[in-house]
């Protein structure tokens, strides 16, 4: 933590540097040379046939299409998926951050622009950035304002980033080893006690003939985001937005009322052997998954779709172990009003800002129109017909298995259509037609995953203050490294040292920085 605080710390204390770029005027030297920019890629390695994400046959395409269209050459900084927010931090404080990058942490954009390290774009959002604007329409969150101006500051109009939009807002999926409950005779869980009987059902009896010594009824690599739809159905469904909006801190729901007992629920799964007793040793690596693959896992809890994802081939290769296992979604965490509360996505992903570090703003905000451009991100996103997808039914079919080098490192490239996330097509309905046509298993699987997610959800409440939240900023990623040790240490507890633990780590956590933020959001909610 000393050694985070710290990097924190140079963040601020670096702002002479990271400010000492072109400040807020772009560059119309008229230079006829070509423009160069640097742009900010994730990098999730090279396994499963990933390519380098900074030199493949995307970049290539995108190289020589924006030379021709708009006389820029960009250069891609790959940025580790795992540890992308400190890595991003370390590249600001130093001074050198690509002239394109993006976190989904707004609360350290805040805090940039607050100390002049961000390139304002509100004068350029009608002109440069008209095809920007017109691609991310209105804002449905926030009625009367379009989706560009999300992040606007209401004092200032300065805008400083700009969210890409989300096509699927579905989240999160709980999902469990349906040939397993085939085998013992058992219903697809309808409630929390039938889903928790099933896992010990899934221990005592080894449906998988696996050993009953390594079945892992459930698994999991992240204590916050592997256990959200267990545990936030137990939050009180009567909570007010406002309330759920204040104690949201760092989007985690330690003061949100009814959480703690979602998390003695998964405790007492801890405690009765029905939980994966090394998940504190994952952390993001590759120990869930594989034991996934390896066909001793009867439960998880996920992104809506990751069973379906090809990328991580979860279903693909345990179908190769286990020929005839499969897993499905339950959505059975009823709440005490008896729905099945979730979360959903904000309809604004991740934000993408332009560092006043950057010698040239101007080409970095044209890079990013042009991305806007249906021609541009459409073949980013689908590539060559008959080679990254084929025309079902009128709307491309991604293929997974993408010979001649067009591997796509993400889902429909996203790492590198910074605006969007998830495929967009002419009109929404084509758009939510390829998305359960783009997975190598049959549209139905994908459409009822993504309507069982979807039921009952709705995002964290979205809220504009007259002045800019300050408090966040500085203490967001020590909050959220601290939450993940509070409910692994409270999950992972005895039972009768439950409440003591748990109790114990939220008052550290609060006394960290989460009441300070709690008070400003209090003071600044718009009554």
């Amino acid at each position: 933590m000393r050694k985070l605080a710290l990097v924190v710390m140079l963040v601020f204390s670096a702002a002479a540097v990271f400010s000492g770029g072109r400040g807020q005027s772009p560059d119309t030297s008229g230079s006829p040379g070509p423009a160069r920019i640097t742009v900010e890629v994730f990098d999730r390695g090279t396994d499963g046939g990933k390519t380098d994400p900074t030199n493949n046959r995307w970049t290539a395409w995108i190289k020589e299409k924006l030379l021709k269209d708009e006389n820029i050459i960009v250069d891609f900084v790959p940025v580790p998926r795992n540890s992308e927010t400190q890595t991003l931090i370390n590249l600001m404080a130093a001074g050198d951050p690509p002239d394109i990058a993006f976190t989904y942490t707004q609360s350290y954009i805040t805090a940039w622009s607050e100390q002049g390290g961000i390139f304002d774009m509100a004068p350029y959002l009608d002109t440069t950035l008209k095809d920007l604007k017109a691609f991310l329409g209105p804002d449905k969150a926030l009625p009367g304002r379009d989706m560009i101006q999300r992040a606007r500051n209401n004092t200032t109009g300065q805008v400083f980033a700009i969210p890409a939009r989300r096509m699927n807002v579905a989240y999160r999926n709980l999902f469990i080893r349906q040939d397993w409950l085939d085998k013992l005779g058992l219903p697809l869980p309808r409630t929390r006690q039938e889903y928790y009987d099933a896992l010990v059902a899934f221990k005592e009896q080894d449906p998988g003939g696996v050993g009953r010594d390594r079945v892992i009824p459930f698994t999991m690599n992240d204590a916050h985001f592997d256990t959200l739809n267990i545990a936030e159905s137990f939050i009180d469904p009567r909570m007010s937005d406002k309330d759920r909006w204040i104690n949201a801190v760092a989007e985690r729901s330690l003061l949100m009322s009814g959480y703690k007992e979602g998390i003695r629920f998964m405790n007492k799964m801890y405690n009765a052997g029905l939980v994966d007793r090394d998940f504190p040793l994952y952390g993001q690596g590759t120990g869930m998954a594989n034991l996934i693959k390896s066909g001793v896992v009867g439960s998880f809890l996920n992104n809506w779709d990751q069973i379906y994802r090809e990328g991580d081939a979860l279903l693909t290769d345990l179908r190769k172990n286990v020929p005839n296992a499969m897993f499905v979604p339950v959505d059975c965490m009823e709440s005490s009003d008896g729905l099945t509360h979730k979360q959903s996505y904000d309809a604004a992903g991740l934000y993408f800002f332009i560092p006043n570090a950057s010698k040239n703003p101007d080409a970095a905000m044209r890079y990013l129109n042009w991305l806007a451009k249906y021609e541009n991100y459409h073949f980013i996103q689908t590539g060559p017909e008959g080679i990254v997808h084929t025309i079902v039914d009128g709307v491309p079919k991604l293929n997974p298995a993408v010979g001649d080098g067009w591997i796509q490192n993400s889902s429909q490239n996203i790492d590198y259509t910074l605006m969007m996330n998830g495929l967009f097509l002419e009109t929404e309905e084509k758009s939510i037609q390829a998305i359960a046509a783009g997975y190598p298993w049959p549209a139905e699987m994908i459409a009822n995953a993504y309507n069982l997610a979807m039921t009952n959800a709705k995002p964290l409440p979205v809220v504009v203050t007259k002045t800019p939240l300050t408090v966040e900023g500085p203490v967001n990623q020590t909050l959220v490294d601290k939450g993940t040790v509070v409910l692994t240490e409270a999950i992972t507890a005895p039972a009768n040292r439950f409440d003591a633990v748990y109790d114990a780590g939220v008052a550290d956590w609060r006394a960290s920085g989460a009441d300070a933020v709690v008070a400003e959001r209090r003071a600044k909610f718009p009554e």
